[in-house]
């Protein structure tokens, strides 16, 4: 009823009283009984703000956005004669939204009394906002708010006449791509889904896995011209409180010109940004981002990209794949491991045979040094030169596969590999042992779970190749500690690359060569999850849940 009698009395005041006092008498009748959002309070100069004049208003509009061509301007007369316009974005709204709760509501409108069936005239803004339908309203009132709700908000603001306050309407939508299994990190048992481009897609697959109030979830605007929009995602009460800051000042911290996707925002953040590890993990699967989450860990999601950060993890995550653990523990304890062996593998199976065939023969058998030697007899170049031409064969023969469409893209490497392969050990180029360490290197490098951390294993594996091959199974020592000493170094977010291995930590020791069974994994990592690290109870084990004498023979 107070709204009504200031409603009222609107023509006997001024334009700045009648600001003023709105905004004082009516802020709660606004946001409670109307859902408007208040908006920001902060002063705005006078040339800012909206009048009375929707023709002077839309001009000011028009001048502002002249360059933006895809901004459309709707005039339009809704009900009691009032002219009104509504702007919008073409193609990043959604127009059927648009015609049936906004255009329908105004033109269409009714009074809500049953005993008024005749239809009401709307002549003021809030009369407006109750006959529009959509979720999302909130008041506007000055033109920089206003190109901010239109171009980064990308919502549909109306106008009237004759009030110096427009509504910003939630009705943003346009074309997103399906939600779909990610071809990088397809698993045999699992979630089919995969994140996409819409940051409020992304959100609502991790709302679903993650339905607790705890979940909370913070979004910021980086990027001076692109404005994205990004979330910081944590579970309130496991997640670090330390952590947690560290990556919100991080992310508060950039000040760039656009942010085009997450991984600009990784290499803005991270620790060591000349490593050749990744110190922030990304995944298109919400599932991953769910585990760890409840891990104590942190996601950032980005609009427009369809890759989420998580942060912090360590060495020993690299080795492990989704799907380890949706399989029984038996099953993924032997795949783990075999990921270990074949990850020394593509880091030193190239280096040690260039290393043993130059400097230390007499550690071959007899036999198989003769068979070598045979081998590499028509062979002109010395073992580095030929291992190193094979490696960079195979790589540009891998990148070509990955950049080609996928119709041909596998063929071509599958193909190009043989034929070169085989060409070159009939040429005398290289020699046929060469030509297998090779693809061995090529196939086990494919086992590791994580591409990031695989391209780092290929680079390292050029430096191996080169000292083995000049220095020979010293220098290959002699990398190996250097590596070892910069994991050592690493920090992601802060906390130690190599933990839980350094600093030893002996409960989270269990998850890294092996993966326990589920009801074994009693404790979360110490690293990421101080405040609440008991992740289920005792009595998940066998012997609580079956007790002898009840156990079924």
């Amino acid at each position: 009823m107070r709204s009504k009698r200031v409603i009222r009395r609107l023509g006997d005041w001024t334009p700045h009283d009648r600001r003023v006092r709105l905004d004082r008498l009516n802020a709660p009748v606004l946001s409670d009984a109307m859902a408007i959002t208040p908006s920001d309070s902060s002063p705005a100069p006078p040339a800012d703000w909206l009048t009375p004049d929707l023709d002077a208003n839309i001009a000011t509009l028009r001048d502002t956005l002249q360059k933006a061509s895809d901004v459309v301007f709707r005039p339009l007369v809704i009900l009691g004669g009032k002219r009104a316009c509504i702007v919008y974005v073409d193609g990043l709204s959604d127009m059927e939204l648009v015609d049936a709760h906004v255009l329908e509501s105004l033109i269409q409108a009714h009074s809500p009394a049953p005993d008024t069936p005749h239809p009401l005239a709307i002549t003021h803004v809030e009369a407006a906002a109750e006959q529009v339908t959509t979720a999302g309203v909130k008041p506007v009132r000055t033109f920089s708010a206003a190109v901010e709700s239109i171009i980064v908000e990308l919502q549909v603001v109306l106008f009237l006449e004759g009030t110096e306050t427009a509504i910003a309407l939630n009705a943003g939508g346009g074309e997103n791509r399906a939600i779909s299994e990610p071809d990088a990190e397809a698993v045999v048992r699992g979630p089919r889904e995969g994140f996409n481009e819409s940051l409020r897609t992304s959100i609502t697959l991790l709302r679903r896995r993650i339905r607790t109030p705890d979940l909370a979830i913070e979004t910021m605007q980086l990027g001076t011209y692109t404005q994205t929009k990004v979330a910081l995602c944590y579970i309130e009460g496991i997640a670090d409180s330390e952590i947690v800051n560290e990556v919100r000042t991080r992310l508060k911290r950039i000040d760039t010109d656009s942010i085009i996707d997450t991984g600009y925002i990784e290499e803005l953040i991270e620790d060591n940004p000349f490593s050749p590890f990744p110190q922030i993990q990304n995944t298109e699967r919400p599932d991953v981002v769910a585990s760890m989450l409840v891990e104590g860990r942190v996601a950032i999601l980005a609009d427009g990209s369809p890759f989420a950060l998580i942060a912090p993890i360590n060495f020993w995550g690299a080795l492990q794949a989704a799907e380890d653990y949706y399989e029984r523990f038996p099953i993924v304890n032997l795949i783990r491991w075999l990921r270990y062996l074949f990850m020394f593998i593509a880091l030193y199976l190239p280096s040690l045979y260039v290393a043993i065939t130059t400097f230390h023969q007499e550690m071959l058998p007899t036999k198989l040094l003769l068979s070598i030697a045979a081998a590499r007899e028509v062979t002109p170049l010395p073992a580095i030169a030929e291992c190193l031409l094979m490696e960079i064969t195979f790589e540009a023969l891998r990148e070509a596969g990955i950049r080609l469409p996928k119709a041909v893209g596998s063929a071509i490497s599958i193909v190009g590999a043989l034929v070169i392969g085989q060409a070159a050990v009939e040429a005398g180029i290289v020699s046929a042992p060469m030509v297998i360490v090779v693809a061995i290197t090529g196939i086990a490098s494919f086992v590791i779970p994580r591409y990031s951390f695989t391209i780092a294993i290929r680079i390292l594996r050029f430096g191996m190749i080169i000292l083995g091959g000049t220095i020979g199974l010293f220098g290959i020592i002699a990398f190996t500690l250097a590596v070892i000493v910069h994991l050592a170094s690493l920090r992601s977010i802060g906390v130690p690359y190599l933990m839980p291995a350094s600093p030893l930590t002996k409960k989270n020791m269990r998850d890294v060569i092996t993966r326990p069974p589920h009801w074994a994994m009693r404790w979360r990592p110490i690293e990421t999850s101080k405040p609440n690290r008991q992740r289920q109870s005792n009595a998940m084990a066998p012997a609580q849940r079956m007790p002898r004498g009840k156990r079924r023979m």
